[in-house]
């Protein structure tokens, strides 16, 4: 079922693509040069197609980490949340072991008495 919906929401989009890029086919230039319009040194003749996934590409990676160094803060949280649970199952494992044992003849709902 899972499978059925994802290609229900991937297969529009990729269509979608498919489309752009047949659609933006013709070249432009690209100029890394911002000072000569004219003769620019670092230029490029790419189809439009590549210069729009690129830029997708570029927001998607910039974003992506972005939000993983945003939620670095939650990661160290739980790491040290799962040092302290780590800590205090050994301790208790240490204390039952230095317990001693229950008759077994009380009922479990009923509380021990001394």
């Amino acid at each position: 079922m899972i499978r059925f919906l994802k290609a229900l929401v991937l297969l529009p989009i990729a269509i979608l693509v498919v489309l752009l890029a047949v659609a933006n086919r013709s070249p432009v230039t690209l100029s890394l040069d911002p000072f000569s319009q004219e003769a620019p040194e670092f230029a490029a003749q790419v189809p439009l197609f590549l210069v729009i996934f690129a830029a997708v590409a570029v927001g998607v990676l910039i974003g992506g980490t972005a939000t993983w160094i945003a939620q670095g803060k939650h990661r160290r949280a739980r790491r040290q949340y799962k040092r302290e649970v780590s800590r205090l199952q050994d301790e208790a494992g240490h204390l039952r072991a230095q317990t001693p044992m229950l008759p077994s003849s009380l009922p479990p709902s009923q509380p021990p008495t001394f």
